[in-house]
């Protein structure tokens, strides 16, 4: 198997640690200088004949042949220098074992073609002109013994014809054939290996988003935990220590507070069964989990947590809830006024809940850092919009502290989920020494989802199609 210059051969070893020249395996070595021998030791036998013609001494004769035999060791690196001193060599009748192999390694070569046409086509009249003058020679010399054929007519151009063909043709089609395979081995291994890392990067890239999903879908439950956990049990203190209080004053009182905590703490195991049946769901209808997983579009991984949440969603918290809500602040001992502003209407699943648990965790924050404070609660129902507002006042010095712990994720987690939705979240103190906390969120929900190519895309939903009267 023959090429041209630094091409590799076949087996894509010529970068091998072992440098061997021009070659790329010792076994491409070893044929090559035996070939190089066969064709030395032709040339200078045929030397013998051709310094007797030229007049030449024998040993110059010989050295001539060993020496043009021996450049078929070139004939990888440099296939047209081995073709042309071939050609050069033809009249002197020696070198056709080397005009055999150069055609050969010429056609298999990166040569171009119009070369490689224009050195074959030298190579076959050179040796069709001295066949020619060979076997007419022969011919001259021989008795034909039949007085009506005449071989110096048709037959001797017709026989040469035949004999330059048979030495040039099939070495030349044998080295265009192994040209072109190795040629489409080559496109084929780039191809397999282009491919390979597109694969490989594609497997990163879902792994990457798979990732994303199980982190966004982490955040989200520790989101929904904190939410739950925290007011409940919140409520829960104040109640609490209200009852140590008022025990043994008012035992009616007590009495009402001690209800009050146990209502709360079964609301909060229930919210948190909801929240936790959706994870224990199977993943697959009759609640057998397949062995193999299925292939899917790289774009869903990037939308597991939105459905997750929207599947959590249903059966939440809604807005119609906030009334009980404030009632249940109230009962703890803040004052704590409603307002509704606009036309009540129904709106999607997940923007009633998100809308609940910002009043939600707002009161929280109130019932924690400023016991006593007045509170105003604002929900205005707008054309594309529905907004909500907790402001509380400076807290009272003469209240009870509730000395709840606290983690610093209320304003993180109410900032993720509406800006989630597409919403404007603020937060901050007022003037009068108090605390406001203001959310819009948009009727159409606008959720980031990342697509197959992994660019971040908008989702837009209608918020009147999933509202409770759709």
């Amino acid at each position: 198997m023959t090429t041209s210059g630094a091409h590799q051969d076949a087996a894509g070893t010529g970068s091998a640690a072992r440098s061997w020249w021009w070659w790329g395996r010792r076994r491409s070595v070893a044929l090559d200088v035996s070939l190089a021998v066969v064709s030395a030791l032709e040339c200078a036998f045929e030397g013998i004949g051709f310094a007797g013609k030229a007049s030449l001494p024998v040993p110059v004769g010989v050295l001539f042949g060993l020496v043009v035999g021996s450049v078929l060791l070139l004939r990888r690196k440099w296939p047209i220098t081995v073709v042309l001193v071939s050609i050069a060599v033809t009249p002197a009748e020696m070198g056709f074992l080397m005009g055999m192999v150069g055609l050969y390694s010429l056609a298999a070569s990166e040569v171009p073609r119009r070369f490689t046409a224009v050195l074959a086509g030298m190579s076959t009249v050179a040796v069709y002109i001295v066949t020619v003058a060979r076997m007419r020679s022969d011919v001259a010399h021989a008795d034909v013994g039949e007085p009506d054929f005449d071989p110096s007519g048709w037959y001797v151009p017709v026989m040469s014809l035949f004999l330059t063909l048979g030495l040039n043709a099939p070495p030349l089609l044998l080295g265009l054939y192994i040209g072109a395979r190795r040629r489409l081995m080559e496109s084929l291994r780039e191809r397999a290996d282009s491919l390979e890392q597109e694969l490989s990067l594609l497997a990163d890239r879902a792994e990457q988003r798979a990732q994303w999903a199980r982190q966004e879908e982490r955040t989200r439950i520790a989101r929904e935990m904190h939410d739950v956990v925290a007011h409940r049990v919140s409520l829960m203190v104040v109640h609490a220590a209200a009852l140590q209080a008022v025990a043994l004053k008012d035992p009616q009182k007590a009495v009402r507070n001690a209800a009050l905590v146990g209502d709360m703490g079964r609301q909060a195991l229930t919210e948190l069964r909801e929240m936790l049946g959706v994870l224990r769901e199977p993943a697959v209808p009759g609640g057998e989990v397949s062995a193999r997983v299925p292939a899917v579009p790289l774009a869903a991984v990037g939308r597991a947590a939105a459905a997750a949440a929207e599947a959590a969603a249903d059966g939440g918290p809604s807005l119609d809830a906030l009334e009980a809500l404030v009632e249940q602040s109230r009962q703890a001992g803040a004052v704590v006024e409603f307002v509704v502003v606009g036309e009540v209407r129904g709106y999607g699943p997940e923007v009633e809940r998100t809308a609940y648990r910002v009043v939600q965790e707002a009161l929280t924050n109130v019932h924690k850092h400023a016991a006593g404070a007045e509170v105003v609660v604002r929900l205005a129902h707008r054309a594309a919009e529905v907004a909500m507002q907790v402001e509380n006042g400076p807290s009272d010095a003469s209240a009870a502290a509730a000395d709840l712990p606290s983690g610093g994720n209320g304003l993180v987690g109410m900032r993720e989920r509406v800006t989630r939705l597409g919403g404007v979240f603020v937060s901050g103190p007022t003037d009068a020494g108090g605390f406001k906390v203001s959310a819009v969120l948009p009727v159409t929900v606008v959720v980031p989802v990342v697509d197959a190519d992994g660019d971040a895309e908008a989702e837009a939903e209608g918020g009147a199609a999933r509202s409770a009267s759709a």
